[in-house]
């Protein structure tokens, strides 16, 4: 089966910046492939568009500009906020990365900019945000998706539901 619209894909990636020798990430090292259902912005778009019309078993590279990836970089991403809203705020330093809880009750993956003493200014662009990235992807399994998964907007690891 070649994967496109409504299909899962399961699939090992690696991740690096373009030109750099170490990987950002890698399902590889966790022993466990990705899954993805196609069509439903799961992906980056770059990744989304090279998966169309693969089957299992194939092995590429590509890279990734940052418009089809991460975005931008945006100016005027950075915002104070109290420390009230952090977790372990003392243990933060800058370029870490951590969950901001927002007002409305959700997370938010933010990098740490600078540390006062009663609030921290972090960055909310993407951390690979204006990047060109390269990905190394051997695609492990292609199949339609189930009901259940449409009807989810997201695929299913195995045999069951797992969110």
């Amino acid at each position: 089966m070649k994967a496109a619209k409504n299909t899962v894909v399961s699939f090992h990636y690696s991740v690096s910046e373009r030109g750099a020798a170490e990987p950002l990430d890698s399902s590889r090292e966790r022993g466990t492939p990705m899954f993805a259902l196609l069509g439903h912005q799961q992906l980056v778009p770059g990744v989304e568009r090279a998966l169309q019309g693969r089957e299992a078993g194939e092995h590429f590279e590509i890279d990734v500009a940052p418009e089809d990836g991460y975005g931008e970089r945006r100016e005027g991403m950075i915002q104070r906020v109290p420390k009230k809203y952090f977790q372990h705020a003392d243990r933060l330093k800058p370029g870490m990365q951590t969950v901001l809880q927002t007002r409305d009750g959700g997370q938010r993956l933010v990098t740490v900019h600078k540390i006062g003493m009663s609030a921290i200014d972090v960055d909310h662009n993407h951390p690979l945000a204006g990047k060109t990235l390269h990905f190394d992807i051997e695609i492990t399994d292609v199949r339609a998706a189930t009901p259940e998964e449409l009807a989810h907007g997201h695929a299913h690891a195995g045999d069951g539901h797992q969110h």
